[in-house]
């Protein structure tokens, strides 16, 4: 789906939500390649601005990429009526997507200082420092507004890894990118929209 296209029909979800004329909703859906600045994006982090369209974003972060074989989670729900606690919000939003990866024996993590969900790679060699390499597998970013959610999350299932090469995603350059096969897993994107709406309910 095309970004502004989606963006303009997300950002009218959530005012209608918030008004009470439309139930809460999550969208799951891919875009063509593009990059996204939030607000906190710094241009040097654009390394190569004439790659793919470049898009403002209200969403919380820096740059990220989308582009097909991610999926992209729209998440419109109303944190106001879920006890108007941002951080155990985003902490949820994180928990929904180690949850979903655990489906799939993937081992999601948390770090402090980096927003998103990590992956620790054994196969790959020690980094520099004598620690086992940490690669990100999906990317949270979201704005409230009336105190409904809009943006969200992006999933890696099998994208074009190298397309993350025009920016410096999410600020990060010590560590790297990674998705579902490129850990060696077959997951087409219908089996993580299954493992998504089986955990969603665990966790919501």
């Amino acid at each position: 789906m095309p970004y502004l296209a989606a963006v303009a029909a997300m950002e009218e979800r959530a005012a209608r939500i918030a008004m009470g004329d439309a139930s809460e909703s999550i969208w799951l859906l891919e875009h063509p390649p593009l990059y996204t600045a939030g607000t906190s994006a710094k241009p040097a982090d654009l390394t190569d601005p004439d790659r793919f369209p470049v898009y403002p974003s209200k969403r919380g972060g820096q740059y990220t990429y989308h582009g097909p074989g991610q999926r992209v989670i729209y998440v419109m729900l109303d944190v106001g009526k879920r006890g108007r606690d941002v951080r155990r919000f985003v902490e949820q939003l994180e928990n929904w997507v180690i949850a979903t990866l655990a489906e799939f024996n993937v081992t999601g993590e948390i770090r402090a200082g980096r927003v998103g969900v990590w992956v620790v790679r054994d196969d790959k060699p020690l980094t520099v420092t004598g620690k086992k390499p940490e690669d990100k597998i999906a990317a949270i970013g979201i704005r409230l507004r009336k105190w409904v959610s809009f943006h969200g999350i992006s999933i890696n299932v099998e994208p074009n890894l190298d397309h993350f090469t025009g920016i410096v995603p999410c600020g990060i350059t010590e560590h790297g990118v990674t998705s579902l096969v490129d850990l060696g897993l077959p997951v087409a994107m219908d089996d993580l929209d299954v493992a998504l709406q089986r955990c969603f309910g665990r966790i919501f």
